[in-house]
């Protein structure tokens, strides 16, 4: 997904002189309080921030005044306007040399959490913008999308696990509204993809945290059309909602509180968890006991089902010993190598053969993640090389690839409730080239694992929009799934 606020398509006229339609720079809806800054130049002049102003839903908003707006919601397919006051209004065709820099603060992806009353710390995105844009009044259209080359084969009555997706796999095509919400539905249906769907709630819910009636009429009615099944709703945590301060703890419960309403209404019997503190958890069990809701917690890369910090949550789950509590299985936790599409990205943002021979090598250490990062951001500068080139991709580097050896699984396959079955390449051969699917699929299916793999393509982090069709993939990863249990279930 490009790390950007415009594209070709995004200059428009305006009464007041020119604006931008924007869009938002990551994978889920955003509170406008997550917006620390936008600067902008034309012809190399800046732009005094007296003059910018965001619209959105038809309220305006000063740059000064965007993160005290803790309440409202940036939704992931809204565009607001970037306003610019000019001497005069722009014409259609009038082209425009424009500099955009943004800083926002992603709220669920703590790093620190604040002390004394103050606000913690939390994973930063940069945007940083220069193009020669036309004035127009539509945004770029759609391309037209292709059908799988074959069906998709039936599933086996022996086979071990249910197949589905995360509609997160196509994050990117979703946010530049090549689909609204049915006719993601519809696609994932034509391709043969299924039966199982989950959502990121931030994503799809456009009120997020809330679920409406209207939008659990409209989920249902398709759900029907369909013949999918609810399997897992990703809940986030926003604890940096406010910039001012974290959330309470009873602002923590009260927020989940309602996202486990709306994965109810949804008909989920599950529901991925961000927090897996035990006070939070202590209050959430009995809620979750009252709609029958199983508590997944996501063990996600760096980290793998031994290291400290999941150790702390396997720890707190023996104290409130709950059939509820369990695991979310990442497999972005046990890669073998950094996947090609990520070392693309890097090399378009800028990065030479050394840099990224650099890059592999400080990935491949066992020193903790957010060290690798230092070591590679200092290697960076030591080279003049500005970091913010990299957008969030010197961090997202680390964070999201993960070595452990896939036989860790084993030590908690009770516990493991559902699967991301993270991916991010298909290569010639019907193989994910940096994650071995037949031995992740081998382990799973000795450790008796009897629940869905849901197909998460997390390419849209590093890929450029319209690079690869992530549906198809996803396709092309259901055949290389069910060949690899069928062969497991030969072999055993």
């Amino acid at each position: 997904m490009p790390n950007g606020l415009i594209d070709s398509s995004s200059l428009r006229a305006h009464p007041e002189g020119l604006a931008l339609s924007l869009t938002l720079p990551w994978y889920r809806s955003l509170w406008l309080s997550s917006v620390t800054s936008l600067k902008l130049a034309i012809y190399g002049l800046q732009v005094p921030e007296a003059d910018l102003s965001l619209e959105l839903g038809g309220i305006r908003y000063s740059i000064a005044d965007l993160p005290a707006q803790s309440e409202t919601l940036w939704f992931l397919q809204e565009h607001p306007l970037l306003v610019v006051r000019r001497d005069r209004p722009a014409s259609p065709g009038e082209e425009h040399d424009i500099h955009l820099e943004g800083e926002l603060r992603l709220p669920y992806m703590q790093i620190a959490p604040g002390q004394d009353g103050n606000p913690g710390l939390y994973v930063p995105n940069f945007v940083n913008q220069q193009l020669q844009l036309a004035v127009t009044d539509r945004a770029a259209p759609a391309p037209g999308l292709s059908a799988a080359e074959t069906p998709p084969p039936p599933a086996a009555d022996d086979d071990p696990f249910a197949l589905g997706l995360t509609l997160y796999s196509a994050s990117a095509e979703f946010r530049a509204g090549w689909y609204d919400f049915d006719g993601l539905l519809n696609r994932v249906a034509g391709l043969g993809i299924g039966p199982g769907i989950e959502i990121v709630a931030s994503q799809v819910l456009p009120t997020y945290p809330v679920v409406t009636d209207e939008f659990a009429a409209d989920w249902h009615a398709a759900f029907d059309r369909h013949g999918f099944t609810a399997s897992s709703f990703g809940a986030n945590l926003d604890m940096g909602r406010r910039r001012d301060r974290d959330m309470t703890p009873d602002e923590e419960y009260g927020f989940t509180e309602t996202l486990f309403h709306g994965a109810k209404k949804l008909g989920f019997p599950l529901v991925r968890i961000q927090s897996a503190k035990p006070d939070l958890l202590r209050r959430l069990l009995p809620l979750a006991e009252q709609l029958e809701l199983k508590l997944a917690y996501e063990i996600h890369a760096p980290l793998g089902p031994n290291s400290p910090e999941i150790m702390k949550v396997r720890d707190v789950y023996a104290e409130l010993d709950s059939p509820l509590l369990g695991f979310v299985a990442d497999f972005s936790s046990t890669m073998h190598s950094m996947s090609p599409t990520l070392l693309r990205a890097v090399r378009r943002a800028g990065l030479d053969d050394d840099a990224v021979a650099q890059l592999q090598a400080i990935w491949a250490t066992d020193a903790p993640m957010r060290a690798r990062q230092e070591e590679f951001i200092g290697y960076l500068k030591g080279r003049d090389f500005d970091p913010a080139r990299l957008g969030s991709f010197a961090h997202l580097a680390f964070n999201m690839h993960g070595h452990i050896d896939p036989k860790e699984w084993a030590e908690i396959m009770p516990q493991i409730m559902h699967v991301h079955a993270k991916f991010y390449d298909i290569d010639d051969a019907g193989n994910e080239p940096a994650i071995d699917y037949p031995e992740l699929v081998r382990v799973f299916v000795e450790g008796g694992y009897r629940g869905y793999w849901s197909s998460e393509w997390e390419g849209h982090a590093f890929a450029e929009l319209g690079e690869v069709d992530p549906l198809l993939l996803v396709r092309r990863q259901h055949d290389l799934i069910r060949r690899s249990m069928r062969g497991a279930l030969t072999s055993a």
